[in-house]
């Protein structure tokens, strides 16, 4: 038994409402530069959908992921080392920008700058690859909200599958449709057909934490690891020929701080924690016969950090002890291998993947109450898992490689929780029998729901801080997107995107920086390098200067009122503060 650590994610999508929030704030950390205008690490799709890009989970076209050949070994669905050779100059399985789509601005000028006429002036949306005016025909999440369902939701993967074994099963009328929301990054595989399918072996996974990243200096741009990538989260940078994705915000996970796509989740509805596994199973557990055995296949692979054999291993692979404390406190452990209710996304791509899913539970509490029954007892909630709106079909082609035990389990359990909790909420006595009916008992359901409903920041982040004690030692040693055009290559860059810093690199002493100020009672010193000013790094706390345009000049003499809008003195309360 080998012994690794591997800090994974869990989603809960019954808490995700849309808002894109995490997706924003990533692009303006990370790709909010040229080359990378249709990228997004952090992506929120509409289910049903064709999802971003297009199609990405067909690989019977993009041929991306894991598949066992007839000798029960795993190959690249895309063809080993001799395939890759003969078309490492003309890669044919390529999406190309019109499955991502043409990024645009609006040429805003013309709201400002045209002449004085009859007709309201339009800012014409123009394209950021050409400069030249377009028309707006597809964008990273077209099917948004059900828009245009019965057009392209038929086009799903999924749906198409499901359709073969029952046309009834999915409907887009208007009483049958339902939806939900996928947040998607770069699962960071145990066993990455990405890192396997680069020719030049830029793409590595980090031994530490196993963080898959991209070595810019190595990356010769000949994109086998897009193919190889089944969820074609691994992007082209077309300014700098180099491979680019979704880095776990390394700098900041390094001295315990989430992702920023975590850190600004407005549902609070990612979990970030770390998982013991052992490394000599990986490939055994991938090349299982039978599909719908990957799930449990890639659980046993997951170790329990509370087993004196587990730690004792680990410890001789020198793994911190403070790492594993924060592996016995992970929540996402809790919830992937002890409550079993978060899931993999795909496991038939055979990669491992280590960001899970806890399956959403439709609104069938409100359908219930509307037909006269009790929506939240448990008797009717779990009669009525089958009926769902969203079809457990659907959801196990997503999460259990098409077998609908594992999520209609899991569902079960959710609304166990639901029932249960309203006796506990409403101080009636607890039936146990909710709690025994899904293999828990009342307390785990209570922790639980401590878990998914309330728990508090440092709950939700259990992140090992091994390197936190010396963070003023990693003055960056090398940023994986510290190249011509990436972050800090620019006059006025920084980590958090254009004007955020002083033009270096990420570094862990800028997020170092950013928690204490995040956490003090002070204002920000605009004296100190750390203490710059922007609309993702202010603390909120005073006006600092540069954040809002100069006071104007007083008038002179005795008797004089400032002006409104202007700061008499720094600390000093104005008119609009006492308001």
């Amino acid at each position: 038994m080998r012994v690794m650590a591997q800090l994974g994610m869990v989603m809960n999508l019954d808490k995700c409402i849309g808002c894109h929030t995490c997706s924003v704030t990533c692009k303006q950390a990370w790709t909010n530069r040229s080359g990378v205008e249709y990228v997004w690490f952090n992506n929120v799709e509409t289910r049903p959908g064709q999802g971003y890009p297009r199609r990405y989970q067909d690989q019977e076209q993009w041929k991306g992921g894991w598949v066992r050949n007839s000798r029960g070994r795993l190959q690249l669905k895309a063809g080993g080392r001799f395939r890759k050779l003969l078309s490492i100059f003309a890669n044919p399985v390529l999406p190309n920008i019109r499955d991502y789509y043409e990024p645009w601005t609006y040429d805003y000028e013309k709201l400002t700058d045209a002449p004085l006429g009859d007709d309201f002036p339009v800012a014409q949306p123009k394209s950021l690859i050409s400069g030249e005016p377009m028309a707006v025909e597809w964008s990273a999440n077209w099917d948004d909200d059900l828009g245009g369902a019965p057009e392209h939701g038929p086009r799903d993967p999924v749906v198409e599958r499901i359709r073969k074994e029952s046309e009834d099963k999915v409907r887009f009328d208007y009483e049958r449709a339902f939806m939900f929301f996928l947040p998607r990054i770069c699962e960071h595989c145990l066993n990455p057909s990405c890192v396997a399918s680069c020719p030049s072996g830029a793409m590595y996974k980090r031994a530490e934490d196993g963080i898959v990243l991209v070595d810019q200096d190595q990356c010769r741009g000949w994109r086998m690891c897009v193919t190889g990538c089944p969820y074609k989260k691994v992007y082209f940078n077309h300014r700098t020929g180099k491979a680019e994705k979704c880095t776990f915000c390394y700098p900041r996970v390094e001295v315990g701080l989430p992702t920023v796509c975590s850190e600004t989740c407005v549902g609070r509805l990612r979990y970030i924690g770390l998982f013991l596994y052992d490394a000599d199973r990986v490939t055994e557990a991938a090349s299982v016969a039978d599909e719908r055995a990957l799930y449990e296949a890639q659980l046993d692979l997951l170790l329990d950090p509370h087993d004196p054999q587990v730690l004792a291993a680990a410890r001789r692979e020198g793994i911190a002890e403070d790492w594993l404390a924060a592996a016995q406190r992970s929540p996402v452990y809790t919830l992937a291998k002890d409550y079993r209710v978060a899931l993999p996304l795909h496991p038939e791509f055979r990669t491992m993947p280590m960001v899970w899913y806890i399956p959403p539970l439709s609104p069938v509490v409100d359908r219930l109450a509307e037909t006269g029954h009790d929506g939240e007892d448990a008797g009717n909630l779990f009669g009525a898992i089958d009926a769902l709106r969203i079809p457990v079909e659907y959801l196990a082609e997503l999460f259990t490689a098409g077998d609908p035990a594992p999520v209609r389990g899991v569902l079960q359990k959710l609304a166990a929780m639901r029932s249960y909790m309203r006796d506990v909420t409403l101080d009636r006595p607890r039936d146990e029998s909710i709690a025994r009916s899904v293999g828990m008992s009342g307390g785990e359901i209570v922790e639980m729901y401590r878990l998914l409903a309330i728990a508090k920041y440092d709950e939700r982040y259990v992140i090992p801080t091994a390197y936190a004690a010396e963070a003023h030692h990693l003055e960056e040693i090398g940023c994986s997107l510290d190249v011509d055009g990436g972050p800090g290559m620019t006059v006025g860059s920084g980590p958090f995107g254009e004007a955020s810093g002083r033009p270096v690199p990420v570094s862990v002493e800028t997020f170092h920086a950013l928690r204490d100020r995040q956490t003090s009672d002070a204002v920000a010193d605009p004296g100190d390098r750390g203490a710059r000013v922007n609309l993702l790094n202010w603390d909120g706390k005073g006006r600092p200067p540069g954040l809002f345009p100069p006071p104007r000049e007083a008038p002179s003499g005795p008797g004089a009122v400032t002006e409104r809008g202007a700061a008499p003195e720094r600390g000093a309360p104005t008119s609009e503060d006492r308001r």
